[in-house]
């Protein structure tokens, strides 16, 4: 049973000591709406604010919400790059995050060095990535370059590479921060098969887009995040009409 559950998470950033600034932290706690905060003369922006939420095989969920709504930092708490410090989350199940997909990427390294270190960051073993390099290559069409230093591509060409390793696993769970664009019209419109192949094949899918026809498209639940909170979980089109009666 693939799943992810999340009970009372929450996650803070701290910004700065703030001791003896009592006048300006109270000027910050009143212009956020409470998500800043001080506890002993230390700052924090409360990113995440008790989320609870229990997903499970065939849910297909948009993550909706204005800027800083926390979207972005409720998929990097799924995928593991955040461990919230307070409530639990719990997953079954093999994840796939594309949220950045050139972390930990290095420019001096050649494109098939990026490669193996990329697919490691995946959780690939060695030889999931050496059955994996001559699909890469093909779907790059990057040819000689990627015997070359990440460094000397050019911005589109390193996507393609990043792209590509990022969605060449197969993942139970996918977690998608945005569809970006990965360079020209030709790549962009293979990259968009290749992710709608991902996308079916997930058990559980969780994506944070501004496009409200992507949600109703692919979705079949959405969830309204409002100032770290869930304000909504229901239908997609239930919860896009909410968002917009929000003004």
């Amino acid at each position: 049973m693939t799943a992810i559950v999340l009970d009372s998470v929450t996650v803070e950033f701290p910004l700065y000591s703030a001791l003896g600034r009592s006048a300006k932290n109270r000027l910050l706690r009143l212009g956020s709406a409470g998500r800043v905060a001080a506890d002993r003369g230390r700052v924090f922006v409360r990113a995440l604010n008790a989320i609870s939420l229990d997903l499970r095989d065939g849910d297909r969920v948009g993550l909706i919400g204005r800027n800083g709504a926390g979207k972005s930092t409720l998929l990097r708490v799924m995928s593991g790059i955040y461990e919230p410090p307070r409530g639990t989350i719990r997953i079954e199940g093999k994840i796939a995050a594309l949220l950045d997909m050139q972390l930990g990427m290095d420019p001096e390294a050649s494109g098939y060095e990026n490669i193996v270190m990329r697919g490691l960051f995946l959780g690939l073993s060695p030889q999931e990535i050496e059955s994996r390099i001559a699909e890469i290559e093909a779907f790059t069409e990057l040819g000689e370059h990627l015997a070359l230093p990440l460094r000397t591509y050019s911005s589109g060409m390193s996507i393609r590479l990043a792209f590509a390793i990022s969605t060449c696993v197969e993942p139970e769970i996918l977690l998608l921060d945005e569809i970006m664009a990965a360079g020209d019209v030709h790549f962009m419109a293979k990259a968009q098969r290749r992710l709608n192949e991902l996308m079916g094949r997930a058990r559980i899918l969780v994506m944070a887009s501004h496009t409200n026809d992507a949600v109703l498209e692919m979705c079949n639940k959405a969830v309204l995040l409002h100032e770290g909170r869930i304000a909504m979980l229901g239908a997609p089109r239930d919860v896009i009409d909410a968002y917009r009666g929000m003004g």
